[in-house]
């Protein structure tokens, strides 16, 4: 038994590390949930961190969605009680077994990756609803799984939850548009409807196109996108006299979000701008622990 548990505490800390290290601005957050909560949502937060770098960190996108559809098939092992040689999914299977927690929700998350991964490099969304469904599917869902492991049952906290990971979800499409434009996959995360009322769609050859040539015309477009993800958060707000107390550090995630909004905000919603990548979304990261506590201490999200 001491094996397996020394295994298993090798496994969560695997899972702490991984978070701290791809997705920082979020292992703040998860700092800020009760003790008793904590484990089973750094567990839930490495999964997505798996998921969300398999096509990046493959040196072949065959290699990438070759472990999307492995993560896919890892979840229906875990649910039968099938020992994988995994540390994340040794934890995952260990809160699983100890939390009602909604299997589709993480195949949900994987499979949108999956379709993802799947789109030829013309396919464009068409609409930002595309790219709301998107974030819905990967970023809402592991607030709906934390949710549902801290056992609240709240419809309010279960829209705010869909509203922070819209909100989330697009707003870090946008910071990462540098990165995909790097790698010849920009045009994967604008719709077209956005694009055209910009300037940045071009007909080419019977196909469309999104060229970044216009900067202007790109601020624009991040500033239409960036819009749509703050009435997210707004809406969300609206919900919080109906959000029970133990629901709402789940929902400090809102948190990042704002900031990344203001931090778009302050450089014109350029998205190339270098002050975007310095300290935490933007900010210092003092200024960025110090906002997160002020909320978690209100009893805000």
């Amino acid at each position: 038994m001491s094996g397996a548990s020394s295994s298993l505490r090798a496994a969560f800390s695997h899972c702490v590390q991984q978070v701290r290290n791809y997705d920082y601005h979020h292992y703040l957050c998860l700092l800020e949930l009760p003790p008793e909560l904590r484990k089973t949502a750094f567990a839930l937060r490495a999964f997505n961190v798996e998921t969300s770098k398999a096509m990046d960190i493959a040196s072949d996108p065959r290699i990438g969605l070759m472990r999307l559809v492995w993560w896919k098939e890892a979840i229906d092992k875990i649910y039968v009680r099938k020992q994988i040689e995994h540390p994340v999914a040794q934890a995952l299977a260990s809160v699983l077994s100890e939390n009602k927690i909604s299997k589709g929700w993480l195949k949900r998350s994987v499979e949108a990756r999956i379709n993802d991964a799947n789109r030829e490099i013309s396919d464009i969304p068409e609409k930002i609803e595309d790219l709301e469904k998107y974030a819905e599917d990967t970023v809402s869902t592991l607030l709906y799984t934390t949710l549902q492991a801290g056992g609240i049952k709240s419809t309010a906290a279960d829209h705010a939850a869909s509203h922070i990971g819209k909100a989330s979800g697009l707003l870090l499409l946008l910071k990462s548009l540098p990165y995909h434009a790097s790698r010849n996959r920009h045009f994967s995360y604008i719709p077209a409807e956005v694009a055209a009322n910009h300037g940045l769609l071009v007909k080419e050859g019977g196909r469309s196109e999104i060229h970044l040539d216009s900067r202007e015309g790109l601020c624009d477009a991040v500033f239409e996108m960036a819009s749509v993800a703050n009435v997210h958060l707004l809406k969300a707000r609206e919900l919080s006299g109906a959000v029970p107390i133990e629901a709402r550090p789940v929902l400090l995630e809102s948190v990042p979000a704002q900031v990344l909004l203001d931090s778009l905000n302050r450089v014109q919603f350029d998205v190339f701008d270098p002050r975007l990548a310095r300290g935490v979304l933007g900010v210092s990261p003092l200024w960025y622990h110090v906002k997160l506590k002020w909320y978690s201490w209100r009893g805000k999200y």
